[in-house]
């Protein structure tokens, strides 16, 4: 006998420890030879990392697809493994060893720094990819791979090499974010953009040949900043060549304030006539932009900093080129050099406001860069690293999704994907850190550079090159972390061996991921994939929305608003959260995450534990014997038709990745039709003494619960593996796993016998609601009123009278030829049903209510409406806020109607 109640914590660990012994997720497992393969390979979670609502909606979604093509008998391959995380892996061992009072890395060195690295990684690395086992990931953890394992080290190296071979891998000195805390280059997604409160200083620069005069506009120009310690290193100015008010000044030169450098005023777009006062500083070597202004307009490119932010002047060539020597100039190095950018900032603006340059300063309200892991903000500067020509690598993936042999879901997805694709920067594959994939490049004694894949490789190489053995030096950096992620599909699957994994498995089927790594990773993998297997890595990739909070805010620590999966499925176990995110996971739309959802789902699995309980204390168990098409009452033979299209509904919405759907049509049979409505309808027949139907009754629920345990597995694997096993029957035992048995593909409908019982649910159904829209008290047995019935309404009247009057608190059934006064109506087919009120209720007293209800409505409705007429507060106030008042206002409008219905009802004849 089931236990009176399901105990998630006690279960899920060993039903977890059941599927592992059985080798249930292992590649292939459950496949008969020659199936189809489907793969999938998860985007690898960072091995610092822990489980967020982020990884709990896309291994949920992940595990979905796998486990319904597992029970379709395909060959299914769902990769594991981890990302060595350069960054935030040598972040964490930094601060273990300076907590632990050890020697820093520098002091240790690189060899024993890294050895540490993988000392930690063996000891608390990897810690998400328990928290993803207890998610419920039907990965094959015995593949399980790591970014820096030897396999894919090599795959590394051959793709660095082949590329820098055919010319796609080069050096060159560019603008890259650069993290003066680490002390490295960051990608654009370890860049955090946080709103802050600073100032925009507008600048007056003298015009060249004009004696400058604070008072007389003709002899300066303006330009404004939210940087002015950048501008030592400006080298030109930018005004928009239409705009009248600069037309003149085109190709003239301005002086640089403090420094006395020539600055070119050139002609170009990017000037926004109406922002600020048109005029823009060009400074190439500290803002990307004006780095393409530069390159586009031959303008200098000064640095001004070094790699921790300091102002560099003294011996600095780029910045003395051109300029006057003489005691100021002196002075401003000597004053200037070495100082922090932000007290630099502070001086320049002094300095600039005694010379009278200065002619306001503005509060301003932007955008700053900071770096994710360093807190601080980041700088662009300009860098010798190492680049990937992305665009020529662009090309055959542009190509793949234009040309439908890649599909992106939701479609919307296509165009960011080729507005990012068209217009891709090279690619910046190189940070200045020790762990990772060493780049494979050695520089002899003159800087050549040799790029082989050992150093054995090199040092042959460079005594071909010089004609005798030399010192070679090896370049410092590693790679980018998304460079080894790139190859995923193919590096886990063996490549470059050739591996019957690699035969079988590549391309794989389907990539699920989040949009925020549409290019970092998604578009990248297709360049390789497509560039060294000639085959785009998936056919499909599947981008899911964010998950938000319950009022639709982004989660962040400071807003104090993270929903932490792990204390989710603590409280209410692991299938309330999975179905939960299912059936919220529309596609293009957030997830609004309520705990409350999640205790409605959990009540969900309770009912469907209930309702196998309720069938074993009536003597229900398996029955491997029971026919669909041999069952002759109604009633069976309609839930039996309803979970055939329930099977179809859910088949075909995950095929078709609508997992919202899928899950909807699962929750609406097993909630509504099956326990609420068929074992209502049979308990006459459990109870009536009947052997034949008896048998037939107790064959059709356990065939029905097997169907729902199948069909509902992918959402909630734990809690359907554990009824399959409880419920095989006495001393009996299931040939398979619910995991590896087959999905049902049912066939069997009777359109007629479905056709008749819904008529009956949706009757009842109908005559419930308007006893509670209509506040009739639940004890009162009301009388039925039909008109306008036709032959078939009055049979079917006839045949299901004792069982409408029962669930529908009915006292007698009567037929007339109108409508009786004041009478509540349900519409169905041709025929109306009433329920005469007067006897019912107090209709004044109703009247009153309703109309009382209706005012509060309405004081609601224009409350709200008043807020969303307000330009100002829907442009000012959080979308989050926005949305919600208009989800409410939607509400109110619903139940105004709804309510307004109920008082005419009341008020009619």
């Amino acid at each position: 006998m089931l236990d009176k109640t399901y105990d998630a914590k006690a279960t899920e660990p060993q039903i977890a420890r059941a599927w592992d012994e059985a080798g249930a997720f292992k590649a292939g497992a459950g496949a008969k030879p020659g199936a189809e393969a489907f793969s999938i390979v998860i985007p690898p979670p960072n091995v610092t990392g822990s489980l967020h609502m982020g990884h709990a909606l896309n291994n949920t979604i992940q595990d979905i697809l796998v486990r319904f093509e597992r029970m379709r008998g395909k060959n299914v391959l769902w990769q594991p493994g981890m990302d060595h995380a350069g960054i935030a892996t040598q972040m964490v061992v930094e601060r273990q060893l300076a907590a632990k009072g050890e020697p820093g890395r520098r002091e240790m060195g690189r060899e024993k720094f890294v050895e540490r690295i993988w000392q930690w990684r063996e000891e608390s690395g990897g810690m998400i990819a328990r928290q993803l086992k207890r998610l419920g990931a039907s990965c094959d953890w015995s593949r399980e791979r790591f970014t820096m394992d030897e396999g894919l080290s090599k795959a590394v190296l051959e793709v660095f090499v082949t590329l820098y071979e055919q010319g796609l891998i080069y050096k060159d000195k560019r603008l890259v974010n650069w993290d003066p805390k680490l002390l490295t280059a960051i990608s654009d997604l370890e860049v955090e953009p946080k709103e802050m409160k600073g100032h925009l200083w507008h600048f007056r620069y003298p015009l060249e040949g004009a004696e400058f005069d604070p008072e007389n506009p003709s002899t300066y120009i303006i330009v404004a900043t939210t940087r002015p310690e950048t501008m030592l290193g400006d080298s030109g100015i930018a005004v928009n060549p239409k705009d009248p008010r600069y037309q003149h000044l085109i190709g003239k030169y301005a002086v640089l304030p403090l420094v006395g450098r020539k600055l070119l005023i050139v002609g170009d777009d990017y000037a926004d006539p109406e922002a600020g006062s048109g005029a823009v500083k060009i400074t190439p070597a500290h803002d990307f932009n004006d780095f393409k202004v530069g390159s586009r307009n031959n303008l200098r490119v000064i640095n001004i900093m070094d790699q921790s932010a300091a102002i560099v002047l003294k011996d600095n060539a780029e910045f003395l080129d051109g300029l006057k020597t003489g005691a100021a100039l002196e002075a401003l190095v000597e004053q200037m050099h070495g100082m922090d950018r932000f007290a630099a900032r502070k001086q320049i603006v002094a300095m600039m406001e005694e010379g009278g340059y200065l002619q306001e300063i503005e509060a301003h309200l932007h955008k700053v860069p900071h770096g994710d892991r360093s807190g601080v903000i980041i700088e662009p500067l300009l860098t010798d690293q190492w680049y990937v020509n992305a665009a020529e690598l662009a090309k055959p993936a542009l190509s793949a999704v234009r040309g439908g042999k890649v599909a992106i879901i939701p479609q919307g997805w296509e165009k960011t994907y080729y507005n990012w694709m068209e217009n891709i920067e090279p690619w910046c594959i190189s940070r200045q850190l020790w762990w990772g994939h060493q780049i494979p490049a050695w520089y002899g004694p003159d800087g050549h550079i040799f790029v082989e894949k050992s150093e054995e490789d090199a040092q042959a190489a460079a005594k071909a090159h010089y004609g005798k053995a030399v010192k070679l030096t090896r370049d410092g950096d590693v790679l980018d972390t998304w460079f080894s992620s790139a190859l995923w599909p193919f590096s886990t699957l063996g490549w470059p061996e050739k591996t019957p994994e690699l035969a079988t498995y590549y391309p794989t089927s389907v990539l699920v991921t989040g949009f925020d790594i549409i290019f970092f990773w998604v578009a990248r993998m297709m360049m390789m994939g497509l560039h060294f297997m000639d085959e785009a890595p998936f056919h499909t990739v599947y981008v899911h929305a964010l998950v938000r909070d319950k009022h639709g805010a982004k989660m962040s620590k400071s807003k104090g608003n993270v929903i932490d999966p792990l204390d989710l499925m603590d409280e209410y176990g692991t299938d309330a959260l999975r179905f939960t995110l299912a059936i919220m996971a529309a596609q293009g739309r957030d997830v609004k995450l309520d705990p409350a959802r999640i205790a409605g789902y959990r009540n969900f699995g309770t009912k469907l534990w209930n309702a196998t309980r309720f069938a074993e204390m009536n003597g229900v168990a398996h029955d491997a014997a029971f026919v669909p098409e041999k069952a002759t009452l109604a009633v069976n033979r309609w839930i039996l038709t309803e979970l055939t299209r329930a099977a179809k509904a859910v088949t075909e919405n995950i095929a078709a990745y609508r997992f919202n759907d899928a899950a909807a049509a699962l929750y609406r049979f097993v909630w509504h039709l099956f326990c609420d409505w068929y074992l209502e309808l049979i308990k006459p027949i459990l109870q009536s003494g009947d052997a034949t139907a008896l048998a037939e009754v107790r064959g059709c629920v356990a065939y029905a619960l097997d169907g729902i345990y199948k069909l509902l597995h992918p959402f909630m694997p734990f809690m359907t593996e554990e009824l399959w096993a409880r419920t095989a029957g006495e001393g009996q035992a299931r040939p398979a796993m619910l995991a590896l048995t087959q999905w049902p593909d049912l066939q069997f409908i009777d359109e007629d016998a479905a056709a008749d019982l819904n008529w009956l649910v949706e009757l009842v159904s109908g005559i419930r609601s308007l006893r509670v829209e209509m506040n009739v008290p639940a004890g009162a047995q009301a009388p039925l009123v039909v008109f306008d019935a036709d032959a078939l309404t009055k049979e079917r009247i006839a045949r299901h009278e004792l069982v409408i009057k029962r669930l529908a608190r009915l006292e007698i059934i009567t037929f007339a030829a109108d409508a009786p006064a004041m009478s509540a109506q349900v519409v169905l087919g041709a025929a109306t049903f009433c329920l005469p009120l007067g006897d019912l209720i107090d209709l004044d007293a109703e009247k009153a209510r309703l109309n009382k209800e209706l005012s509060k409505i309405a004081l609601e409705i224009s409350k709200i409406g008043n807020k969303l007429d307000n330009d100002k507060f829907v442009a000012n106030a959080k979308p989050e806020v926005v949305e919600a008042e208009r989800e409410r206002f939607a509400e109110c409008m619903l139940l105004k109607e709804k309510t307004e219905k109920a008082l005419a009802r009341l008020s009619a004849g």
